[in-house]
């Protein structure tokens, strides 16, 4: 009668590099995904404040999209985030009002820009402004100059007090809101 052959067990030291081993590889593989991955396409933020109120509320978890720039130029009535002019390490979210070359001028609560294709101005329209606001401002933007402002008017400090946002500063656009839950929204923001 023959006798079944059985491989000896390996031994516990074994399985245990074995388990270490995948584990490390699992690590590294992981690792050349999201870093990439967070440097280069998207990374989370957080809101903090109520300079963007009601599109954005304190707390809310953001993922933001750092791709489409480097791809395509940002447009008017982007919700944007960026390192803060006058304190890099801060980063701030606000809205785009105001695009390279050209100008805007705001007289109470009327905001009128005037560009190449608008020679005359024409009145921006904001339909996620929910309270009137007063300001007298006018500015010219340069070459990669964006004028930026808060939803909340009342409440934001934006280029109406430390002026124009260089678009070197520029990190990318809120893509996805993942918190709260009852929230979640692709694009939040985006009112076209």
């Amino acid at each position: 009668m023959e006798s079944e052959k059985i491989d000896p067990p390996k031994e516990k030291s074994q399985k245990t590099w074995d388990s270490v081993l995948e584990l490390a590889r699992f690590a590294i593989l992981a690792i050349l995904i999201v870093i990439p991955f967070r440097i280069f396409i998207a990374q989370p933020f957080i809101v903090s404040g109520s300079s963007m109120f009601p599109t954005f509320h304190d707390g809310e978890y953001l993922i933001v999209d750092e791709l489409s720039y480097r791809l395509s130029e940002p447009k008017r009535d982007d919700v944007v985030i960026f390192r803060y002019p006058n304190d890099t390490k801060k980063f701030f979210i606000k809205r785009i009002i105001g695009l390279p070359n050209e100008t805007v001028e705001i007289e109470g609560k009327t905001i009128t820009i005037t560009n190449a294709q608008n020679k005359n101005g024409f009145t921006l329209e904001e339909p996620y402004i929910n309270e009137d606001f007063y300001s007298n401002t006018k500015m010219n933007l340069k070459t990669d100059e964006y004028f930026v402002m808060g939803d909340n008017r009342n409440a934001s400090s934006d280029s109406r007090t430390w002026g124009v946002l260089p678009r070197e500063l520029l990190i990318g656009k809120a893509f996805v809101r993942l918190f709260p839950v009852n929230r979640i929204a692709f694009m939040p923001g985006d009112y076209k």
